[in-house]
């Protein structure tokens, strides 16, 4: 096929054809979503305008973001700089960690309390405060993060949306040095076993370790949240924390262990355990 009698589809069908062969998943769909990135374009076009030829310089921007998708296995979200979260744009970049839907379950449970003051730690490209700012419109927001680049990208993202001044950005490895009280403490810490970050999805190397070492069990952090958070809580109060496969058992007996009365399990979309929240009673 000469260069002239590229069209839209003929990319698309080539691209998830070689993103098969290099093993990439959801290959269609990272083939359209890069293309209607490049031709800045929303994906349904890319249907509608199926025999639309397209220009050298678009094909080499294209083939550039393709490369990289198959050779180097970075994440779409990161090649496009964009990733969509509780049906809300969100800027996303290396320095903080993708978005994923199962952190939407995170979400509804902390919204179902309507807490007033909230406090998150691990805030990241901002998407669960923003979701929470949104849902609970008098609710203010305190979010933490050790990185000083991942709270500059929850920083535009907050203000891009509208919620700026409703939510405090602060940088700091942990809650020790925030005044309480708060309703509730809310977190999707790291929670992945260090010695299993290696033998995951090639993805994740590009994804900030910092939030995704959970240390050698995946539940250093929870520790550390769990001996802080108690003493910044008004009564009652909440803890809220997403969990990884097969954690729901212990991170249950770390909330007890540091006071929480009552203990809760949510599962996700997909039926797995995914949050778990420790009510707090008495100081």
């Amino acid at each position: 096929m000469s260069a002239e009698d590229w069209k839209l589809m003929d990319l698309v069908r080539w691209t998830a054809d070689f993103f098969k062969k290099h093993d990439v998943p959801s290959p269609r769909l990272d083939a359209e979503i890069l293309l209607a990135h490049v031709l800045d374009m929303k994906r349904m076009d890319l249907y509608l305008g199926f025999d639309q030829p397209v220009s050298e310089a678009d094909r080499a921007r294209f083939r550039e973001l393709v490369r990289r998708r198959a050779k180097e296995r970075w994440p779409v979200a990161y090649l496009t700089g964009v990733r969509e979260f509780w049906s809300m744009p969100f800027r996303v970049t290396p320095d903080v960690l993708i978005p994923r839907p199962e952190t939407e379950t995170l979400v509804r449970v902390v919204a179902d309390l309507k807490p007033r003051r909230i406090v998150e730690l691990g805030v990241g490209s901002g998407c669960v405060s923003a979701a929470l700012a949104r849902e609970l419109p008098d609710v203010e927001i305190t979010a933490v993060d050790c990185s000083g680049a991942a709270l500059e990208v929850a920083r535009q993202n907050l203000a891009s949306l509208g919620f700026g001044e409703r939510v405090q950005l602060v940088l700091a490895s942990g809650l020790a040095s925030l005044e309480g009280p708060f309703d509730l403490v809310v977190s999707n810490p790291p929670y992945i076993e260090a010695a299993d970050i290696d033998r995951l999805a090639p993805e994740l190397r590009h994804e900030p370790r910092v939030a995704l070492d959970g240390g050698p069990d995946g539940l250093h952090t929870v520790r550390c949240l769990c001996a802080e958070a108690p003493a910044l809580l008004e009564r009652p109060g909440w803890v809220a924390l997403e969990i990884g496969f097969g954690q729901a058992d212990a991170v249950q007996e770390l909330l007890r262990g540091a006071g929480a009365a009552e203990v809760q399990v949510f599962a996700d979309l997909a039926g797995i355990p995914r949050v778990v929240l420790g009510r707090f009673l008495e100081s």
